[in-house]
């Protein structure tokens, strides 16, 4: 049975303690994608990692592998998200998974707040597609210069991506997005 694994980005201090939003994983489009997969009877589940405000590699690896990742499992990180399933696919070379999506891939560039470096200290995996169904990138024109030179490292030490660029789509939040609605995400995942 297929299933789908999301994982969420780096979150702000104030965001991740303020009762007032949403947890990292039942934000921007988590919610409408994990609700369009389910009904597609791809069993999909959003992973809320351990103090997202402030990442820490190895309590996250822990945290997806509490879940079942086979070849039948679609992979989908947004931000540090995307920039995590690099790593981890990296150094778990024997894994082989389903399709991966990364949305705004962030590989730790230029941080705006305390962030630990050594959770992007790893040598990525230029194979990596190669255990895969296939990798796609999402990119916007309009995202920061970090997710860009993001995008850059990773486009140009993998292999076999798919990338895609879309107009003016921000960091693919809410307000990039205008809505909870990725119509294009879906479209890629499903493909």
């Amino acid at each position: 049975m297929r299933n789908a694994i999301l994982i969420h980005g780096w979150a702000t201090k104030d965001e991740f303690y303020n009762p007032k939003y949403p947890t990292s994983s039942n934000s921007h489009w988590f919610p409408w994608l994990s609700k369009q997969l389910i009904i597609r009877d791809i069993h999909t589940v959003a992973v809320e990692m351990p103090q997202s405000y402030l990442p820490n590699y190895e309590v996250w690896k822990k945290e997806l592998e509490r879940f079942d990742i086979n070849e039948d499992t679609i992979l989908v990180g947004h931000s540090c998200g995307g920039g995590f399933l690099v790593r981890y696919l990296s150094e778990n070379n024997h894994m082989r998974v389903n399709k991966v999506v990364l949305v705004a891939p962030w590989m730790g560039i230029n941080p705006d707040q305390p962030f630990d470096s050594s959770f992007f200290d790893f040598e990525i995996d230029r194979s990596l597609v190669n255990r895969t169904t296939g990798l796609v990138v999402f990119n916007s024109t309009n995202d920061v210069e970090s997710v860009h030179k993001s995008v850059d490292i990773i486009r140009n030490n993998i292999d076999g991506i798919k990338y895609i660029e879309l107009e003016n789509k921000g960091h693919f939040t809410l307000k990039g997005l205008g809505g909870e609605e990725f119509p294009e995400l879906l479209q890629e995942i499903l493909e």
